[in-house]
């Protein structure tokens, strides 16, 4: 059994859509290949869809065409990075590939799939394989030591983490450099900023953000950890109650329903539910109907807030996370 990373995408166009209807998809626009028996028969076909194609770009292509019709067999993991949320779908190849035109021009060379957690948060991955999910490829196979275990652990809900660094590479491809250094940030937060030092971190950028806060004490907090409001004293709308979970365990519909409660409870205008694990596909759902009241942040919203507002933090907040903006130039792949 092999484990392998195919994307759905650029930009996660079409991941809810092969998440929906069981399906991992490649987005060339190349002709029905079903009847593609070798890699040379891929390499012409390539050549005559794309003839501006470099000699390397062109070789990378094919060999992830090839292995999209033949290489990833039935019963290998399926890792799908999303773009809407912080999170990776893992799932387990079920089918064939097959030619469609009737489910849209970037959908129309698919497998099927079938997806047994879709919302597993980046943080129960160790940082050596979210390094090879970074890959600016559509699809490549993970190669790390102990891979299919790791990975069956967390379909299990185990602690996989080891620790793992992410020397010895073994995929020749371009890493996405960006999404590195974010998974890096994330790996440390979530060790230094545990439990309710997450909401301190949150706090800190409420309060650079303008409003007037006050965070409940350890312990019981009545469903609230953060109490926020606009203007000098806090008197002034909006009035946010806010509510952090700390574990990598996506938040359920109850926790949601809650602050819905809560913000009743409170008479406060809108809610922000920070769920450093993210959240299940019920409460997104649900969170839809309430888009004029509550706000989902996960582990990559609350990273962009902090990039935003970063150079406004405390000294001290700054000096528990040092970081510094840098620039690398971005390549194909």
């Amino acid at each position: 059994m092999s484990v392998w990373m195919i994307k759905a995408g650029r930009n996660g166009e079409q991941e809810q859509r092969a998440i929906d209807d069981g399906y991992s998809t490649i987005g060339w626009r190349m002709p029905d290949m079903s009847g593609i028996k070798t890699r040379e028969e891929v390499k012409v076909l390539y050549e005559k869809c794309y003839p501006e194609s470099k000699k390397r770009r062109a070789a990378i292509h094919v060999g992830q065409i090839w292995a999209f019709l033949e290489k990833i067999k039935e019963g290998d993991f399926i890792l799908l990075p999303l773009k809407t949320q912080s999170a990776i779908a893992i799932g387990k190849m079920r089918g064939e590939y097959k030619y469609h035109n009737d489910m849209g021009d970037d959908m129309r060379h698919v497998r099927k799939v079938q997806w047994i957690k879709t919302d597993v948060p980046r943080a129960s991955f160790d940082q050596d394989i979210l390094y090879s999910l970074g890959a600016l490829m559509t699809l490549c196979q993970i190669k790390r030591e102990n891979i299919e275990e790791r990975i069956t652990k967390i379909l299990k809900g185990e602690n996989a983490i080891e620790k793992r660094e992410p020397e010895g590479e073994e995929e020749e491809a371009v890493i996405d450099i960006e999404q590195a250094a974010r998974d890096q940030i994330l790996d440390y937060i979530n060790q230094k900023f545990t439990g309710h030092d997450l909401a301190r971190l949150l706090e800190a950028v409420l309060e650079v953000q303008g409003y007037v806060t006050k965070r409940s004490q350890p312990g019981p907090d009545g469903g609230v950890d953060i109490l926020a409001g606009a203007g000098v004293m806090g008197f002034d709308n909006p009035k946010i109650c806010v509510q952090v979970k700390s574990t990598r365990t996506p938040a359920d519909v109850n926790v949601f329903r809650s602050l819905v409660g809560t913000i009743q409870s409170f008479n406060a205008e809108q809610g922000l539910l920070v769920s450093w694990g993210g959240f299940n596909r019920k409460v997104i759902e649900e969170a839809r109907r309430h888009f004029f009241t509550i706000r989902l942040w996960d582990s990559g919203e609350l990273l962009e807030a902090l990039f935003k507002n970063y150079e406004k933090l405390p000294d001290a907040i700054q000096a528990e996370l040092p970081l510094k903006r840098t620039w690398s130039l971005v390549l194909e792949e």
